[in-house]
């Protein structure tokens, strides 16, 4: 397993991606971006990438924040977030400078791309699609789903796949409705899997907090990555 960090910048900040692949192959691969949580480029997302490349593809975890920046408490991590819920148009332009950055890796076959991301990174993820960027397929995980509004008349490209939990109360029944139709409308290829009994951030094992909605569930977790799996060789293999 080869790991390397790749540094990137936009509009001033520098950013600084994680990236594990196995080495020995000569030719260019699928690659898997995964946004972070509204924490940053925590150990979490690292790990993912990790698997991923023992599955195959080139994991990359991408930077929103700048130099790796991962929030030490609930408050820092809103206040790390909060400016890319504000102004979409940024967020999106950031999440295109991540992409362009993977797709110069020479391992990588940037036509064989995928995104994931986790609760903010699965609305990152979305919004890779809603604004077309160049990705074959998106998965998002327990992610938040409301529409940034700079993307109505888009058609989406990208094959979709939400992962969602039945009581997230991140991602009310409202949400879901909300982002089948968005979807319906520009004529995507999605699915949305829910599971039952099932809180936000029910990939985390660390999540333990019912009174904030965030609780690890191990048949969701289990369920949700054989999806996943299932999903990102379909469309990229």
């Amino acid at each position: 397993m080869i790991e390397k960090t790749v540094d990137y910048t936009h509009n001033g900040t520098l950013l600084t991606a994680y990236m594990a692949f196995k080495e020995g192959h000569a030719e260019r691969r699928p690659a898997v971006m995964i946004a972070h949580t509204w924490e940053g480029r925590s150990e979490f997302v690292c790990d993912k990438a990790r698997i991923l490349a023992g599955q195959g593809f080139v994991g990359f975890a991408i930077d929103l924040y700048g130099s790796g920046a991962v929030g030490s408490s609930a408050e820092e991590n809103a206040r790390l977030m909060q400016p890319f819920i504000d102004d979409r148009a940024m967020l999106q332009s950031r999440l295109h400078c991540a992409l362009d950055a993977l797709c110069t890796q020479p391992e990588v076959d940037p036509l064989r791309i995928a995104a994931i991301g986790y609760c903010f990174g699965g609305l990152c993820v979305l919004d890779l699609a809603r604004s077309r960027a160049r990705v074959k397929s998106v998965v998002s995980l327990h992610g938040l789903l409301g529409a940034p509004g700079n993307t109505n008349d888009n058609k989406i490209d990208s094959k979709i796949l939400i992962l969602h939990g039945n009581d997230d109360p991140m991602a009310t029944k409202d949400d879901v409705f909300a982002i089948e139709r968005e979807l319906t409308n520009a004529n995507a290829d999605w699915q949305l899997h829910t599971y039952g009994n099932t809180l936000h951030a029910f990939s985390n094992p660390n999540a333990n907090n019912p009174a904030m909605g965030t609780v690890y569930n191990e048949a969701a977790d289990r369920r949700s990555w054989a999806s996943l799996i299932s999903f990102l060789h379909e469309t990229l293999v």
